[in-house]
């Protein structure tokens, strides 16, 4: 696999998880966004690296491969700006008005050690889970984008994605 399109699908993936994350911090679109992170990243950032040409033809193998990657990268980036900063904002409300409040999920658990390693695993799972699913809609973006343009690439070519550097 190419290190520079892999740079440019972490850094995209990541990108779009810590949006993710900010915008889950808003508690009408905690749920919104745990389920958004299942579909949408893996579109947006093969949309938008084929819109500008950072990346060529690529096939529904690599569509998918590309999609899990960002599916795991923007997910552990997601739960690492919304878990702290909840956790803070919970701490700040408590200090304030003396409700204990953390929005979504973590309201639900007691903070000590057996229970951070749970939702250690927990996350790492669900990121894998995120990028069964993104790896799915990246196989399906990439076939879309073969069915519009009607170029699909060869077998017998390389099987890496071809670029150009500007």
């Amino acid at each position: 696999m190419n290190l520079i399109i892999l740079k440019q699908l972490a850094i995209l993936s990541a990108f779009v998880g810590v949006i993710g994350g900010l915008v889950a911090l808003l508690p009408p679109f905690t749920l919104l966004m745990l389920l958004s992170a299942f579909i949408f990243p893996a579109i947006l950032v093969l949309v938008y690296l084929k819109q500008n040409d950072l990346i060529g033809i690529i096939n529904t193998r690599e569509g998918a491969i590309f999609g899990s990657i960002i599916g795991f990268i923007s997910f552990i980036a997601s739960f690492v700006v919304y878990a702290p900063i909840s956790i803070l904002l919970a701490w700040i409300i408590k200090l304030i008005s003396g409700d204990f409040y953390i929005p979504g999920f973590l309201r639900l658990l007691p903070f000590d050690i057996g229970t951070i390693i749970v939702l250690i695993f927990s996350v790492i799972f669900l990121a894998g889970l995120s990028a069964v699913f993104n790896g799915f809609w990246g196989l399906v973006t990439a076939w879309v984008y073969e069915l519009i343009t009607g170029v699909k690439k060869e077998s017998y070519q390389n099987n890496s994605v071809d670029f150009e550097i500007k």
